[in-house]
C-alpha cells in the first residue's frame, strides 16, 4: 500500500543495479518518486517507469583535481535540485559523490543515506593522515550529519562499527545489499565463448574482476603469480581497469609472467561467461579500508557458486564472511604462501571445492533482489 502525499528523491551521480532495484521498491511504497542521477547502468532490471528521471553532470573515472571538481559540479547540481524541483521531497541519498550526504547540513529535508564506503577513512589509502585539515573537518562534518539524518544505512556488521565512531550505533541499520545474479547460472567451461575466446581450456582460473585502483592492492595477485609460475596449469586473470594497470602490466612484462594475462572489462553480455570462467574469485582490499568497504563482486561470486580467496585484515567484513559462511578464505597480505596453499587446495582436492561452492550459493541466498524492499520496509519503520 503506498504512502498518500510522500514524495523521496533518490540521489547518486552512478546509478547501477542497486540504486535501480532501491527506486524500484521505493515506486511501490510512494506517491512520487524520482531519481537524480548522471547516468543509469541497465544491469538486467529496468528502472519503473513511474519514476522521475533528472539527469547532472555524469561521473567519469578521473583522477586528481579532476575527480574532485566532478564531485563539487555534482554536488552543485544536487543542491540546486532540492532547494527548486524537490524541495518538498524526503531525500535517499547512495554512494556518489562520496561526500554527497553532507548536503543535509544545509537542506531542510528529511535526509537519509545509504553508506557502503566510509569516508574520509578511505583517503588514507592516499596518505592523508588524521591530522590533516580536510580529515579532520570531514569528520566533525560526519558527526553532524549523522547526528541530523533521518535513517542511516550500512550494509554489514563491520562497516558498522566503522561508522560508529561518527554516530550512536544505535541509529545504524544494517542491511545487506544483493548479486547482480539471482540463480546460479554459472556456464559450464565446455559451452563458455569466453574461455574459447582466450585460449583457456583446461586452465585452473585464479581470477580478479574490477578496479585496479589504490584501494585494490592488485600487485598482491601478481607476486602470488610469479610465486606459482612452476604450476603451468593455472592461469591468473586480472580483469578490469584503473590508474595502477599500465604499471602493474609493465611488473609482469618484467618479470615475464606467462602465467597471468590482463583483460579490459567485458561487456554486460560477456560478463556472465567471464565469471564463469573462474575456478577461484579473489577480492582484495588495503588494510588500512578493508573494514570500510565490501565489493559488490563478492556476492557475484557467491551467487555462482565460486569459492573465492579474500585478500584482506581479519577486521574487515569480508573475514566475518569467511568465518560465517565458510565459502571463502580471507588471508592478511603478509601471508600470501597461505593463499597459495588454498588455491592449490582447491585446486587438487575436489571435494574441498565442492564443499566451498556449496556454501557459496547457500551464502548468496542471504544476498538476494528481496533485500531491496527490506530497505524500504526499514526506512518506513525502523
Amino acid at each position: 500500500m503506498k504512502k498518500k502525499d510522500r514524495k523521496i528523491v533518490i540521489i547518486n551521480q552512478a546509478a547501477n543495479y542497486l540504486t535501480v532495484g532501491l527506486v524500484n521498491e521505493f515506486a511501490n511504497k510512494f506517491e512520487k518518486v524520482a531519481l537524480v542521477t548522471g547516468s543509469i547502468h541497465i544491469q538486467g532490471e529496468e528502472l519503473d517507469k513511474r519514476v522521475a528521471v533528472t539527469k547532472i553532470h555524469k561521473w567519469k573515472e578521473e583522477h586528481g583535481i579532476s575527480k574532485v571538481l566532478n564531485y563539487l559540479r555534482a554536488l552543485l547540481s544536487m543542491w540546486y535540485l532540492l532547494m527548486t524541483r524537490y524541495r518538498e521531497y524526503e531525500v535517499f541519498f547512495v554512494s556518489v559523490p562520496p561526500m554527497g550526504y553532507l548536503l543535509n547540513l544545509v537542506l531542510p529535508h528529511r535526509f537519509s543515506m545509504l553508506i557502503w564506503d566510509v569516508f574520509p577513512d578511505g583517503l588514507k589509502i592516499t596518505g592523508m593522515k588524521e591530522t590533516h585539515p580536510v580529515y579532520k573537518t570531514w569528520v566533525y562534518l560526519n558527526r553532524l550529519s549523522f547526528k541530523k539524518a533521518y535513517r542511516i544505512f550500512t550494509i554489514g556488521e563491520k562497516m558498522a562499527e566503522s561508522i560508529s565512531q561518527y554516530v550512536v550505533r544505535e541509529k545504524l541499520i544494517v542491511q545487506p545489499i544483493w548479486s547482480i545474479f539471482q540463480e546460479n547460472e554459472k556456464v559450464p567451461k565446455k559451452d563458455n565463448s569466453f574461455i574459447a575466446q582466450n585460449h583457456l581450456e583446461n586452465k585452473f582460473i585464479v581470477q580478479y574482476s574490477g578496479n585496479i585502483g589504490l584501494t585494490h592492492k592488485v600487485e598482491l595477485l601478481v607476486k602470488l603469480a610469479e610465486n606459482m609460475q612452476n604450476h603451468k596449469d593455472i592461469q591468473f586473470q586480472i580483469i578490469g581497469r584503473g590508474p595502477r594497470k599500465k604499471a602493474l602490466q609493465s611488473l609482469v612484462s618484467e618479470k615475464g609472467l606467462k602465467n597471468c594475462q590482463f583483460l579490459p572489462f567485458q561487456s554486460d553480455e560477456m560478463f556472465p561467461y567471464s565469471l564463469s570462467a573462474a575456478d577461484v574469485g579473489v577480492v582484495i582490499l588495503d588494510s588500512i579500508t578493508a573494514k570500510g568497504s565490501v565489493p559488490s563482486k563478492s556476492y557475484n561470486l557467491m551467487s555462482y557458486g565460486i569459492p573465492a580467496l579474500y585478500i584482506a585484515s581479519p577486521d574487515s567484513e569480508l573475514n566475518h564472511y569467511a568465518d560465517i559462511f565458510q565459502h571463502a578464505a580471507c588471508i592478511d597480505e603478509t601471508e600470501l604462501d597461505q593463499a597459495r596453499e588454498f588455491i592449490l587446495k582447491l585446486k587438487n582436492d575436489k571435494t574441498f571445492y565442492k564443499t566451498l561452492s556449496d556454501n557459496s550459493i547457500k551464502a548468496a541466498q542471504n544476498f538476494r533482489r528481496e533485500n531491496a524492499g527490506k530497505f524500504v520496509e526499514k526506512y518506513l519503520n525502523a
